[in-house]
């Protein structure tokens, strides 16, 4: 049995999830948690110490998570947007951002409560700068990320023995990007967003800060571009 440190990373098969699997490849073993099994298995190539753990993180149970007894680090980065003004924003939409965003990291954290205790371990949640700010056509999504702030406020309040760290980036270069900026209708500009490889890398920073240090929240700006 591996003696390196497990992380368990959501949405890891693309975007900040992959690019963070990268990052915490060369000195953790790795659960890369996704739906697409497929897309999953190509991010594992070049991974050492990586597996696939396929799931639907809406209907995450127990039986998911049987044999994870000790886990070092859960990365949530798994999300969804849908963007539009409130007076067009149906119940539906809502429902779907709060249940992928906010009740899926709840529950998949409860269940893997007792293994991050036993590792006195650290959980990351990749948040936005919409969970700082709101502005017009994102109701729905930052309401999600506002929630997902408090909820890690609470979590670290409620379980001292672990760490719990929120990051917050503003736009980031990836395909979720792009379907916001189609929703916008705007243009792409890569150029003006932050690399998820950036991102990775204050995640990094955050589960590999010296025991003494915990790290609460990160803040990742681009250096040109909108913050959220």
């Amino acid at each position: 049995m591996s003696e390196r440190p497990t992380a368990l990373i959501t949405g890891a098969s693309r975007g900040v999830g992959a690019a963070v699997a990268r990052a915490l490849a060369p000195t953790h073993d790795l659960l890369l948690g996704g739906r697409d099994r497929d897309a999953l298995e190509k991010a594992r190539v070049g991974l050492p110490g990586a597996r696939t753990w396929p799931v639907e993180l809406t209907a995450v149970t127990e039986a998911d998570v049987a044999g994870i007894d000790r886990l070092d680090v859960l990365v949530h980065s798994a999300g969804v947007v849908t963007l539009g003004r409130i007076e067009e924003t149906p119940a539906e939409v809502w429902r779907r951002t709060l249940e992928v965003n906010v009740v899926a990291v709840a529950e998949l954290t409860r269940l893997l409560l007792p293994a991050l205790r036993a590792a006195d371990g650290h959980v990351v949640l990749v948040n936005s700068g919409a969970g700082q700010r709101a502005n017009p056509d994102w109701a729905s999504y930052s309401a999600s990320k506002f929630a997902l702030r408090a909820f890690a406020d609470a979590l670290r309040l409620e379980e001292p023995g672990l760490r719990v760290t929120t990051v917050y980036p503003g736009r980031v270069d990836t395909d979720m990007q792009r379907g916001v900026r189609a929703q916008e209708e705007g243009e792409y500009q890569p150029e003006k967003y932050l690399r998820a490889d950036s991102v990775a890398r204050a995640v990094l920073a955050a589960v590999t800060a010296s025991p003494d240090a915990h790290v609460t929240e990160i803040t990742v700006r681009p250096s040109a571009g909108p913050a959220n």
